[in-house]
């Protein structure tokens, strides 16, 4: 199970960190022209800067802490981060008309879910 939990953040923290840094260094203008991108419209420049470094963080707080063997704690908290910046997205997606991304939200979730739940839970973090 320990394994499990290590793939999944280290996959969550993969996919968060490049959503991050593409929030962070493109403009909302570009981000908006993008298929998916649409969502930047109901929110200013700089909201869409914070939920990059929110997601960076993210990306972040799922592996260096165990990692690095400082506060491991924050694993499962970031965790926690993510599911609630994904219910946010799943809220705004909803708002627009825009189902077939919610899939996503969902899946995102339910991984970082299961992260919280075995790291607060049943399999705290080993090193």
């Amino acid at each position: 199970m320990n394994l499990a939990l290590w793939i999944v953040a280290g996959l969550l923290a993969t996919a968060f960190l490049a959503g991050g840094v593409i929030k962070l260094v493109t403009p909302k203008e570009k981000l908006a022209a993008t298929p998916l991108g649409g969502w930047t419209e109901d929110f200013s420049a700089g909201a869409v800067k914070a939920i990059g470094l929110l997601e960076f963080l993210a990306a972040a707080g799922l592996i260096l802490p165990a990692a690095l063997g400082v506060a491991p704690v924050l694993v499962p908290l970031a965790a926690v981060g993510l599911v609630l910046l994904m219910v946010g997205a799943m809220i705004t997606h909803l708002r627009r008309h825009e189902t077939k991304v919610i899939v996503v939200n969902l899946a995102y979730i339910a991984l970082a879910g299961f992260v919280a739940w075995g790291r607060f839970g049943p399999h705290p973090f080993i090193g």
